[in-house]
Parts: C-alpha cells; sequence; structure tokens
C-alpha cells in the first residue's frame, strides 16, 4: 500500500468502542483499544496515502448475543452481588433479539467505504448504533450511566 500510495485498512470495532455496559469490561477493552489503534494507525499512514476506516456496528443478528447472554449467566447469574443485574441485562439483551437487523447493514457499510473515494473515518450501523453514541456524545458521565441502567433495570 506504501508503495502503491494507496489503500485502505477496515478495522471492525463495536459501538462498544465508546458506549461500555456493566460486566463486558473485557470486550469493551479490546474495543476500545482497537477505535484507539486505528486512530493512531490513520494518523500514521495518512502521508502514504493510506485511508483507516472504522466499522462500528451496534446491535447485529449474531450467534454473538447468545454467547454473551450464557457466558453472563454462567459467571455473574448466581451470584448474590452480580446476580440481579446480570439477570436484567441478559432479559434485556435477549428481549431485542428480535429487534437487531441481518448482518447485511455492516456490510453494505464495509462496501460503502472501500467504495468511497474519500471514505469517512468511522461508519455506524446496526440497532440503536446512532442513538447511544449521539447520546454518549452529548451526555454528560453519570447522565449517559443512568439512562443507560434504566433499560437493563
Amino acid at each position: 500500500m506504501r508503495k502503491e500510495h494507496f489503500g485502505k485498512i477496515i478495522n471492525i470495532s463495536s459501538i462498544g468502542g465508546k458506549v461500555a455496559l456493566p460486566f463486558g469490561g473485557w470486550y469493551h477493552a479490546s474495543k476500545f483499544a482497537l477505535e484507539a489503534l486505528s486512530d493512531c494507525l490513520r494518523n500514521e499512514v495518512e502521508q502514504f496515502g493510506i485511508d483507516v476506516v472504522v466499522i462500528e456496528p451496534g446491535g447485529v443478528k449474531t450467534e454473538w448475543g447468545q454467547i454473551a447472554v450464557d457466558n453472563l449467566i454462567k459467571t455473574s447469574g448466581d451470584s448474590p452481588l452480580y446476580g440481579p443485574l446480570a439477570k436484567k441485562l441478559a432479559n434485556m439483551l435477549a428481549s431485542i433479539e428480535e429487534k437487531v437487523p441481518e448482518p447485511i447493514v455492516i456490510v453494505e457499510l464495509v462496501k460503502k467505504a472501500i467504495a468511497a473515494k474519500k471514505p469517512k473515518t468511522r461508519y455506524v450501523g446496526g440497532y440503536m448504533a446512532k442513538l447511544a453514541l449521539f447520546m454518549r456524545k452529548i451526555l454528560p458521565d453519570r447522565a449517559f450511566d443512568k439512562v443507560m441502567l434504566s433499560q437493563i433495570k
């Protein structure tokens, strides 16, 4: 890519790289890191004509959701301290499963980024992605936390 002075690097992250839910620290940490890595890389390789694009999916129909819920209940569901919140979060995640779109919405974002002569640095899609990121941007941390937790309880 450097030799050709052209190229695109597309990293698939998640809105979980900007919005963190309880019990997902391990996941969110990896996505926050991918966001930072992409920002650094974009600034490093821009001089070579290389674009770095981040795709930030929200909810999308994949097996990941059920795997996350199963592991949440397995690790925290019986805890006297964390069990009640873990079960509420699992129920909330299960209740939105029928509302999330098929993965094709993310495929379309990738295609858009590839086709763009000057791509955006980030593309967002999937269930609640744009709304969640907008709220994250405009609300103070504690207000955002309160809104997010109110959806779980």
